[in-house]
């Protein structure tokens, strides 16, 4: 599928005289992002496929996640978008919680939905994952697609490498994933060795909000939820 973005050739002299203003709008997301979610307290971000219907099965789970966490004293944080990202932060505002929006500006346009009670704007994707991992005390991830799936890969890498601080991320949907969770456990894990057995306690799996919050009262503890600060 073919799209408007004007792609540079590498020889192009211009390049290099855009780069500088370019770390400046780098700088500028990470200020604003810092500064716009410094005192959220304990929040989790929620993410699946934009794609998801209203109405359908995954958007009403994830309405439900959101509602129930946002009821546990949690900030509900999404990537601002339609589907499952519309269906958390509805959740979280039914529940009269934050619900906050990181949209990300990409050239078909992801408008934010209108459940979003804080909304931040980013240009750079990178710049968005590190407000998501930076500001989450857990990830909750439901079915989706490419972008589901790099969010998804990129918190089980950090954990797994140690660049952070090892936080529960728990994956919605057994039959959804189970495809995936299979091919792992036979390819990755066993037959080529690629990763350790203990690498498969980096997540969870679950279906239900209550399984989500038996995960978290594992970590965390009932009480220490509904305590202000962040990772």
């Amino acid at each position: 599928m073919k799209n408007n973005i004007p792609y540079k050739n590498v020889e192009d002299p211009n390049i290099s005289k855009e780069e500088p203003w370019r770390i400046f709008r780098i700088m500028g997301e990470f200020v604003d992002g810092f500064e716009t979610l410094a005192n959220i307290g304990p929040a989790i971000s929620i993410f699946g496929s934009s794609r998801a219907k209203r109405g359908s099965a995954h958007y009403k789970l994830a309405e439900r996640i959101a509602y129930e966490l946002s009821k546990e004293g949690y900030t509900i944080i999404t990537g601002a978008g339609p589907g499952i990202m519309e269906a958390a932060n509805k959740g979280a505002k039914m529940a009269k919680g934050e619900s906050i929006g990181l949209n990300i500006q990409v050239p078909f346009m992801q408008k934010p939905n209108r459940y979003i009670t804080k909304l931040i704007e980013f240009r750079y994707f990178f710049c968005r994952k590190v407000m998501f991992a930076k500001y989450s005390k857990a990830f909750v991830v439901l079915p989706g697609g490419f972008g589901t799936m790099d969010e998804l890969f990129e918190a089980l890498t950090l954990v797994q490498t140690q660049r952070v601080p090892a936080f529960p991320i728990v994956i919605i949907g057994r039959n959804y994933w189970k495809g995936l969770m299979d091919w792992v456990k036979k390819n990755m894990l066993y037959k080529h060795k690629c990763i350790s057995a203990g690498d498969m306690d980096i997540f969870k799996l679950a279906d239900t909000p209550e399984e989500v919050i038996g995960v978290l009262h594992k970590y965390y503890g009932k009480k220490k939820m509904r305590k202000k600060g962040n990772k």
